[in-house]
């Protein structure tokens, strides 16, 4: 039986939408809530009698042929034979929830749009997130850009805002992106490698497109491989502009910054849950959005007057190029939140579609190469995908009163009436908008030039970008970056093509480049004939985004436990880590229900320890209890777990007994661990020896250096991970 929602519980998801719910309003006529009380009928209103057996010859002892005639079984196969639609070439795999924008300050000096100079409104949105490359069965933790697509049900029309987790793109020029793609997919004699860039036709492509080299730096990095789409940041990429009332034109471009910072995993752990649980991302945001903490930007944008663009040392219309933090702030004007689940997944996130030409009044487009071609693409797409009449599904379709002459096409649904499809006609019926009336008027801007297939000067300059990146990354960053370097290059066979990629590399830094040929071979580059210029830039580094406050709401935590486990030390941390709205997740050996030591408190696990991972959680804790600790030390898998989340730098918290159980586990002397009543700790490793009554606070507040358990190991918590773990090598030293 269909997940029955009660109407109730409709109006209570309706009432967190923006605009009094007036999305959620259109799509509700669309609704159906199977019933014990509804009965089973065919597409044409029909109720049938049975969905088991076809209709046949058949005799009491003997079956016979099945007949055509049957309606209903011809209706049935005949539905699910076309129940697929061609995937999207890129951005396949996705998922998507609804929510709401607003503006905190309006942005009026730069634009006329309301839905940026509204303080008093709230946009209802439809967000979907994707990877580009794989289909749409990959997984979700690949190494790969992550898309950041966002429709605006706006008062004026849809607003679509189609971006990615990375500020810049691979090309320059959108009649690339066909060798781009093919390039970087799956190689057409084997179909092979799914959803990843190591291969020999995506680096051969790079090192044959030098304005790939900054995107290749930031592919490479931790952002390619994110730890929730709730901690990545989004950018619209390319350059558009913005139109204010006094008819003064300016370039733009849009972020987004995520209020819980922005984090990625280790890519031991990545690896592992692309298999582990493929749908990782998809179902963390769902859990999130599920249990009330709803995932939250803060929207920025970018600016530059007519009067100063070409000021810069690169051409602000080039998608290769992000405009830093130091020539152009980013000023802070919004907030997005996503806070309601799709209903559906295929007639929502699979139908939704997004054109970066679908702007409203106020926004507009500049001469970007790149997003030009973007205009035509999206929407040509579409056409393939979902036929000409896409817009009129539910998913996609306007807020805002749609009139127009556009008539007929397959599976259209508006009926039209009247006697006339076309304008200008004797009833004057549906004239064009004025600009007063709210219609959309184009930048009257003044072109000169020839006809050329030919870019810029400044277009023509590719490695300052990808070396203010590089220097701009932290010690533990870049030495992600090489080993990422290091595995990917070790997956192309030709030695054409990592060794040509080793000496790009010297182009971007020296060191960088002969860390990388250590580990893949060719000919170490000795000298850059491009020597790295040593700037750095604020925004780049991950680092740089812890979240607003340090908080763990929304982090998944795994107790460990057996029979025979500590009552109050695991009450305490359960209700300390519900109380700040993380999830806590039994674990157990089996999925039995655990007895404590006072042989009087039982509990059910969430599961057992062979069917969910170290990696599915974002940190550990084990109360002690000496049965439960000495069973737990006899599990092999019991102590990978702790082993393995050690050498993902998580957080590991342990008291009593388990203190020991965690210090053996690890078995490295620079892990101090508490031998009292005093809590210590000592690389993100958190110990209580001696648990004592008031050992845990009610309430929890998270900062360092404070003398409580929970205080101490929520802050660890709260760091996401230990990188002075890595940065000193005991994570390598520990076999996981």
């Amino acid at each position: 039986m269909a997940h029955l929602i009660p109407d109730a519980i409709h109006k209570a998801q309706q009432a967190v939408m923006g605009h009094k719910g007036d999305k959620i309003t259109d799509l509700q006529r669309e609704f159906k809530d199977p019933s014990p009380k509804d009965r089973l009928t065919t597409d044409y209103g029909v109720k049938q009698t049975t969905a088991d057996d076809w209709l046949k010859v058949v005799s009491e002892d003997r079956q016979g042929p099945m007949l055509l005639e049957d309606p209903f079984g011809r209706e049935r196969i005949h539905r699910f034979d076309h129940e697929r639609i061609p995937e999207r070439v890129v951005h396949a795999r996705g998922t998507g929830a609804f929510g709401k924008f607003r503006v905190f300050e309006s942005a009026e000096d730069v634009t006329c749009a309301p839905v940026l100079t509204d303080t008093s409104r709230e946009t209802p949105v439809f967000v979907r997130f994707s990877t580009v490359l794989g289909s749409r069965g990959s997984a979700d933790t690949v190494r790969d850009v992550r898309g950041f697509a966002i429709k605006f049900y706006t008062q004026e029309g849809n607003w679509d805002l189609v971006g990615n987790d990375i500020p810049i793109f691979f090309i320059q020029d959108a009649i690339k992106f066909p060798d781009l793609i093919h390039a970087a997919k799956p190689e057409p004699h084997n179909e092979v490698p799914q959803a990843q860039t190591a291969h020999n036709n995506h680096w051969d492509f790079i090192f044959n497109h030098p304005e790939a080299t900054a995107m290749s730096m930031w592919t490479m990095s931790d952002r390619a491989i994110p730890r929730s789409f709730r901690m990545i940041q989004g950018f619209g990429v390319n350059t558009f502009t913005l139109l204010n009332a006094r008819g003064e034109r300016s370039f733009v471009k849009f972020t987004w910054t995520p209020e819980l910072g922005v984090h990625s995993l280790v890519w031991d752990e990545a690896l592992k849950l692309a298999g582990q649980d493929p749908d990782f991302h998809r179902k963390d945001l769902m859990e999130a959005i599920s249990n009330g903490v709803f995932p939250k930007w803060k929207f920025g944008i970018q600016t530059i007057s007519e009067a100063d663009e070409h000021k810069f040392d690169f051409d602000i219309l080039d998608a290769t190029k992000f405009w830093p933090e130091e020539l152009v702030p980013i000023r802070y004007i919004g907030e997005l939140e996503l806070n309601r689940n799709v209903d559906e997944f295929f007639t929502q996130t699979e139908q939704i579609a997004f054109c970066t030409s679908h702007v409203v009044p106020g926004i507009g487009f500049s001469n970007d190469p790149l997003l030009q071609g973007r205009n035509f693409s999206y929407h040509d797409t579409q056409l393939s995908r979902l036929g000409t009449n896409w817009q009129e599904l539910p998913i996609n379709r306007p807020v805002c009163p749609v009139m127009n002459f556009n008539r007929d096409g397959a599976m259209r649904h508006t009926i039209t009436r009247g006697t006339v499809n076309y304008w200008p006609n004797r009833f004057e019926a549906c004239p064009p908008a004025t600009v007063e009336e709210g219609g959309y008027a184009e930048f009257a801007e003044k072109i000169a030039g020839i006809k050329a297939r030919v870019r810029s000067p400044k277009f023509k300059e590719h490695f300052n970008q990808a070396q203010l990146f590089y220097n701009s990354m932290s010690p533990v960053e870049k030495s992600h970056m090489v080993n990422a370097l290091g595995f990917e290059l070790d997956h192309c066979e030709d030695p054409v093509v990592y060794s040509r990629m080793v000496q790009r590399l010297a182009d971007i830094d020296l060191g960088l480049a002969q860390s990388v040929c250590a580990m893949v071979g060719g000919e170490a580059p000795k000298t850059s004939s491009r020597p790295n210029h040593g700037l750095t830039a604020k925004g780049l580094s991950q680092t740089e985004y812890p979240g607003e406050t340090p908080t763990i709401k929304s982090r998944r935590i795994a107790i460990l436990i057996a029979d025979g486990y500590d009552p109050v030390a695991f009450s305490a941390a359960y209700a300390a880590i519900s109380a700040a709205l993380a999830i806590p997740l039994v674990i157990g050996p089996n999925r039995n229900k655990v007895t404590a030591a006072d042989n009087t408190t039982s509990i059910q696990p969430h599961h057992h320890l062979e069917g969910f991972r170290s990696t599915m959680v974002d940190a550990l804790f084990i109360p002690g209890g000496a049965a439960s600790v000495q069973t737990l030390a006899k599990n092999g898998r019991a102590m990978h777990w702790i082993r393995e989340a050690f050498g993902h730098l998580k957080a590991i918290g342990a008291t009593g007994e388990a203190v020991q159980l965690v210090h053996g586990a690890v078995a490295l002397p620079e892990i101090a661990v508490s031998v009292d009543g005093d809590v210590r700790e000592s690389f993100g490793v958190v110990t209580l020896a001696q648990v004592r009554p008031g050992s845990f606070g009610e309430a929890v507040q998270i900062a360092k250096g404070t003398k409580g358990f929970m205080e101490e190991f929520f802050y660890a918590v709260a760091q996401h991970r230990n990188w002075d773990r890595e940065l000193q090598g005991l994570n390598v030293q520990v076999a996981y």
